[in-house]
């Protein structure tokens, strides 16, 4: 059970004596243990042992009770909840134009406040040109957006109130 000597001693004196080879050319020597280690000993260890399955919720418990109640009380589901996000967006799209309207006369005002800081420093000639440009871009905006508010009150009265058409009467 032991392992083999790496060199043969020669049974006479007559034999030359075999040279050791370099590192390199030597075959590999062989561990005194084995390297796989027994079953008991991986099983004594953590690498069997599994971690206790804990299900999560995949979906809203509750959500999911109202939902099946409105299905067996009206024998249909509730989409009440897709047409108040349709009603928001549309509310926060009605309320993009008049938020940019104000934001463009903050813009304007600040722009102003700046030349007037500028002009106390001595450096309002610098800044003027390019503060007064800014200023007129922003107006102009700001009148493309009154004329789209002014024109969607017209289309709304015109709705409202037709005028126009009393050509008929009078014939």
């Amino acid at each position: 059970g032991d392992a083999l000597p790496l060199q043969r001693f020669p049974p006479s004196s007559n034999q030359p004596v075999p040279v050791s080879y370099p590192a390199a050319c030597q075959p590999c020597r062989l561990p005194a243990r084995p390297l796989l280690r027994p079953a008991k000993v991986c099983q004594a260890g953590d690498a069997y042992t599994r971690e206790k399955f804990k299900p999560q919720p995949t979906r809203d418990l509750e959500k999911e009770k109202r939902r099946l109640q409105n299905i067996l009380a009206l024998g249909k589901e509730e989409v009440e909840d897709e047409v108040k996000q349709v009603f928001v967006r549309k509310k926060e799209e009605e309320t993009a134009e008049p938020d940019r309207f104000e934001e463009l006369m903050n813009e304007i005002q600040e722009r102003r406040e700046f030349l007037a800081e500028m002009e106390a420093l001595g450096q309002g000639k610098k800044y003027q040109g390019i503060v007064l440009t800014e200023i007129s871009q922003k107006l102009h905006e700001m009148e493309i957006i009154d004329k789209k508010r002014s024109e969607e009150l017209r289309n709304i009265m015109t709705k409202a109130c037709p005028v126009g058409n009393n050509s008929n009467l009078q014939d």
